[in-house]
């Protein structure tokens, strides 16, 4: 727990890689560090940045801001609008199946903020409904405050 703790606690997916490698070399015994490293580096790099910051974000909200964020990710994403990472994962683990897809960008370091904040956004379509929630006024309000 101490080694997870301390890779994964870091501000950044380069840093938390970067401190992952550092604690490769100094454990080579801990095999699950090196297939966390692989299993990373063979990722998304824009899903990965929106991964760590959908964690990061919703440790400090309600369930409900956490759903309507996910729900704006996910149309963005089936979309395909702002990265076509999806249609590419798609096809090199379903329909060509030589589980070598071709990120766009391909590293980490070229996704920029600016890239990840997008998917946050409403959908641009009048067609397009925002995730709404029913109301909870039949809980106490501290539950709420939980939610």
């Amino acid at each position: 727990m101490k080694i997870i703790d301390r890779c994964f606690s870091r501000r950044t997916i380069e840093e938390i890689i970067s401190t992952l490698e550092n604690e490769a070399l100094d454990k080579k015994e801990e095999d699950w560090i090196s297939s966390t490293i692989q299993l990373l580096k063979k990722a998304s790099p824009t899903s990965l940045k929106i991964s760590l910051r959908l964690i990061r974000e919703g440790r400090l909200q309600g369930v409900d801001i956490c759903l309507v964020c996910e729900y704006r990710i996910f149309c963005h994403v089936l979309r395909g609008e702002f990265n076509k990472d999806i249609l590419e994962g798609f096809r090199a683990i379903l329909i060509e199946k030589d589980r070598n897809p071709k990120w766009d960008p391909s590293r980490v370091e070229l996704v920029r903020d600016i890239d990840i904040d997008r998917y946050y956004t409403k959908i641009d379509d009048e067609d397009w409904e925002d995730l709404k929630l029913p109301p909870r006024s039949y809980l106490p309000p501290y539950a709420i405050a939980k939610l």
